[in-house]
């Protein structure tokens, strides 16, 4: 072998070796890197099916407390806070003019019965004077036209009399108003409760020509009314008896238990024309519930956030509710799941109950302890990079 020939073949491996390891590099760059799955398991676990709705807090009986007289406030008794039994003096208006009103109908009233009298004994004076006439006539000693004059102012009187009975009965109306008029000027508890709020002071006047202004707000407060809005699209899911709890904005880590006792049968808007005209408003219906409230933490007007509970089930299969894919889907309750078997994904078909916001229930496809696939590395790493190609 010349040196020329040597040199060749040294060169021929120095090549094949590069090759190769070239090669070797290129096969483990385009090795497709193992799959790894983030996964959930399949566990017993209570589930309760809710409807969400916004409610704000009333007294479980609140009465608006208004002034049906006209006058100067003269006295206001109460404040905020205070507890009234039903009965108690809680205000007083100015009686001078509803006692001047009630002298003067009682004057009409007097002066009316008087004209009365005067009337009946007119009436006994035309009567004899009628048998008079009568008897004169009989005998020829009266003309027709005296008997008839007599006959006439008889019953003119009889008629004023008629008259007179009337104005008695509307005059004693009168009366009667007028003393309730100058009643209403003692404002009284109409039930036993607390004073939730003020609208006047004393000295200011009050007019009640067209609408009883209101003076206070009493409410009964051991006992509280929850006002829930629950959308048309929910309404239908809901039922009186129903569980229902709820936290205010306040004390969030408190939650408070009741029982739904209505739903209303139409929106609280319903006379309300411009709303009710326009399609595109929401439309809420009102759903009452009642909670004791013996250590007054709840007040009126608080905004809570309510549970209306439709359906529980105790200790049954679930999975996470993102392990459904939408478009996997077959029907309103069968979905397609993939589940990790030995290390390797496995399609299985499944039928759903009842969920939550988080979980839902398995009724067939599972078993207890299975892996149910969430997403995977690939899907990750697919995801992330679309979002730096967008982001680019």
């Amino acid at each position: 072998m010349t040196k020329k020939t040597r040199r060749l073949a040294v060169l021929g491996v120095l090549i094949s070796v590069v090759l190769a390891t070239v090669g070797w590099n290129a096969l483990s760059w385009f090795k497709p890197e193992p799959v790894e799955y983030i996964t959930a398991p399949v566990e017993k676990r209570d589930i309760e099916e809710k409807v969400l709705a916004t409610g704000v807090l009333e007294g479980a009986k609140q009465v608006a407390v208004g002034a049906q007289v006209t006058g100067q406030l003269k006295s206001m008794n109460v404040s905020v806070g205070d507890r009234v039994t039903k009965g108690q003096l809680l205000a007083e208006i100015d009686p001078v003019l509803p006692r001047n009103n009630l002298k003067r109908a009682m004057a009409e009233l007097k002066n009316i019965r008087a004209s009365r009298r005067a009337s009946e004994a007119m009436l006994r004076y035309n009567e004899l004077n009628f048998k008079r006439q009568r008897e004169m006539s009989a005998e020829d000693a009266a003309s027709v036209a005296d008997l008839e004059n007599a006959r006439a102012q008889m019953e003119k009187e009889r008629a004023n009399i008629e008259a007179l009975d009337a104005q008695i009965t509307k005059a004693e109306i009168q009366v009667e108003t007028e003393k309730a008029n100058l009643g209403f000027t003692k404002i009284v508890a109409p039930m036993d409760g607390v004073v939730i709020a003020t609208k006047f002071e004393e000295g200011q006047t009050l007019v009640s020509s067209q609408e009883a202004p209101t003076l206070l707000v009493l409410a009964k407060l051991d006992t509280m009314t929850v006002k829930a809005k629950i959308s048309e699209a929910d309404v239908s899911k809901v039922k009186p008896g129903l569980e229902a709890n709820f936290t205010v904005l306040g004390n969030q880590d408190r939650l408070y238990k009741g029982m739904l006792r209505i739903i209303k049968l139409a929106p609280d808007n319903i006379f309300d024309k411009a709303s009710a005209g326009d399609s595109n408003k929401a439309v809420y219906y009102s759903g009452l519930l009642e909670v004791p409230n013996l250590d007054h933490s709840l007040r009126v007007a608080m905004t809570a956030q309510v549970s209306i509970i439709i359906n529980r089930q105790s200790q049954v299969l679930s999975i996470p509710i993102s392990a459904l894919d939408p478009s996997q889907k077959i029907s309103g309750s069968q979905h397609k799941v993939r589940v990790l078997v030995n290390g390797f994904p496995e399609e299985r078909t499944i039928k759903t109950g009842i969920r939550d916001n988080v979980y839902v229930q398995v009724l067939t496809g599972l078993n207890d302890g299975d892996s149910v696939i969430l997403g995977d590395s690939l899907s990750v790493n697919t995801d992330a990079e679309t979002s730096v190609v967008i982001g680019g």
